[in-house]
């Protein structure tokens, strides 16, 4: 049996469990410089720049500005399913049990099934995830999910094919000690690239003009939803109305703005040529139904789920098809063989430590997308359908 390096350090005053807990105690060198103001409430999403590498706090943003991408992402990790775990020579299952139950993964709760959803949710915003197994004792005490921005990957000059993962720090990066206790994926990798693609990416364009239009609609209803009049006196002929404009002028505003008090409602009478006009009045509002439309179109083929399952209903029969259903299926299948590595690295550790030379293999639940009734059927049809091929063969 081997054990692995336990990477705790004894400190004053507790134990340093994490070799990530450090990066949120380093020192930033920061600079004051004067700031435009911008109206924009996401004005990361506005400084966009395509064919540049897009930092996390922009996919995070994205996230948070438009609220179909957030449900999408949430959605494909419960599509995703839950799993059970497996020792392959039957020894401690019931410890792989409570272990994959049970174990901390910090203040959020408890299980393997959580982990990996914060996990799969990392790896769908950034394209890239990263995990730490924390040891203590001699056995595992609890799972953390790194954050994206506190790591980097970087290729080891001994050996072109294995990846280094590293402190994001002030030094350019520093490997980590025990890489057998740290794990990763990629999601969708460009060709020599060891950082995988988010799904949100071409994306962030797209969504800059939706959000204007979100914008622009909340700043239109600022300036119209709440009236304001143009009040406008034209004195006559006569020198006497000319001679005293200014103060009949002055002295309506008086009266328009009593009558106006919020909380009051009061009758504004006026004598000669006043003519009152709501500002904004003749203005053409633009149509945005077309053009949101047309995005959201683009946002939700790059996510790949049905509009219905987002709450767009763009048609009265829609409905998930046998095609959507088998193409999402094996969208999800897709992500699954990414995260089953993870899995098993864990499992497989934690049996080592329990004496165990077995291997721990992943049985994920079975993805059910259809009605009940559909499914009823097409397994009827199935049965039939062997029981016919049967009678066949008894026959001949």
């Amino acid at each position: 049996m081997r054990f692995l390096p336990c990477p705790l350090k004894e400190k004053k005053g507790g134990i340093d469990l994490s070799v990530f807990d450090k990066l949120g105690k380093r020192k930033v060198c920061t600079s004051s410089y004067p700031q435009t103001v911008s109206k924009h409430p996401f004005d990361l999403l506005r400084s966009y720049s395509p064919l540049c590498d897009c930092p996390p706090e922009l996919y995070r943003a994205l996230r948070e500005a438009v609220p179909i991408i957030d449900t999408a992402i949430y959605k494909l990790v419960r599509l995703a399913g839950g799993f059970t775990v497996i020792s392959e020579n039957g020894k401690n299952q019931k410890e792989l049990d409570c272990f994959v139950k049970n174990v901390s993964v910090g203040a959020g709760g408890n299980g393997l099934q959580q982990f990996m959803d914060t996990y799969f949710s990392e790896l769908l915003t950034y394209g890239t995830a990263a995990g730490e197994i924390i040891i203590n004792g001699g056995g595992i005490a609890s799972l953390y999910n790194v954050p994206v921005k506190d790591i980097c990957l970087k290729r080891s000059h001994e050996d072109f094919t294995r990846i280094l993962i590293c402190r994001n720090d002030t030094s350019g990066g520093t490997p980590v000690k025990y890489q057998d206790l740290v794990m990763y994926s990629s999601l969708n990798p460009d060709a020599g690239s060891i950082m995988g693609n988010s799904i949100l990416k071409g994306l962030p364009f797209v969504s800059s003009i939706l959000l204007k239009i979100f914008n622009s609609i909340g700043q239109n209803w600022d300036r119209a939803g709440n009236l304001r009049y143009a009040v406008t006196y034209n004195p006559g002929s006569d020198m006497l109305d000319r001679a005293y404009a200014k103060e009949r002028a002055m002295q309506i505003a008086r009266e328009w703005s009593g009558a106006m008090e919020s909380g009051s409602v009061k009758d504004f009478v006026a004598v000669g040529d006043v003519q009152i006009k709501v500002i904004g009045a003749d203005s053409q509002v633009l149509d945005s139904e077309i053009p949101v439309k047309q995005l959201l179109e683009q946002i939700v083929a790059k996510l790949g789920l049905p509009p219905f399952m987002l709450g767009l209903s763009w048609s009265t029969t829609e409905r998930m098809s046998s095609q959507q259903a088998d193409a999402l299926t094996t969208e999800l299948d897709a992500y699954r063989r990414i995260l089953t590595p993870v899995i098993e690295k864990i499992c497989s550790l934690f049996l080592r430590l329990c004496g165990n030379s077995g291997k721990a293999t992943v049985l994920w639940e079975e993805i059910t997308l259809q009605d009940t009734v559909e499914q009823a059927k097409a397994e009827l049809y199935s049965a039939q359908a062997k029981a016919l091929s049967a009678g066949g063969e008894n026959n001949g």
